[in-house]
């Protein structure tokens, strides 16, 4: 059976996007609903019929508690820190429910890793395009399952 992995970013602008497809790789920016969009196209389209899909979802809210205030800045730097923190929470936590509406498995994962620079990221991946934070973190999700 052909093993299909996607990793997930969530972010509030885009999310980071990552496919694995038997060699082929994909790595994009989405949309919410563009990334609703994507996953609909895997779980639907022919030519993933009958494949393993298995979505793996950074889930910081796993973290538990809320570390990210700066002890020299004003209270509304971070309010604003917090707000945003929150946001992206709220965005894993619905990238999770599309999963289950889409009846897709998925993974919630405990952010744990470093950023990986592109330099390291194309040393480990072969993946020599060009690559942004989003897009790395979303493949490291999946690389090496």
């Amino acid at each position: 059976m052909k093993k299909i992995l996607i990793g997930i970013d969530p972010d509030t602008e885009k999310s980071g996007y990552a496919m694995i497809n038997g060699k082929t790789k994909q790595l994009r920016n989405l949309r919410f609903f563009e990334l609703f969009k994507m996953l609909y196209f895997v779980k639907n389209h022919p030519e993933f019929k009958g494949c393993d899909i298995k979505v793996f979802i950074e889930c910081g809210f796993l973290n538990g508690g809320n570390r990210h205030f700066q002890a020299a800045a004003s209270t509304a730097f971070n309010g604003k820190i917090s707000e945003r923190v929150g946001a992206n929470h709220e965005i894993a936590k619905k990238i999770c429910e599309m999963c289950e509406f889409l009846e897709l498995p998925f993974e919630q994962i405990r952010p744990t890793r470093s950023k990986t620079d592109s330099k390291f990221f194309e040393q480990i991946t072969d993946i020599k395009e060009r690559t942004n934070q989003e897009q790395r973190d979303a493949y490291m999700l999946i690389h090496g399952r």
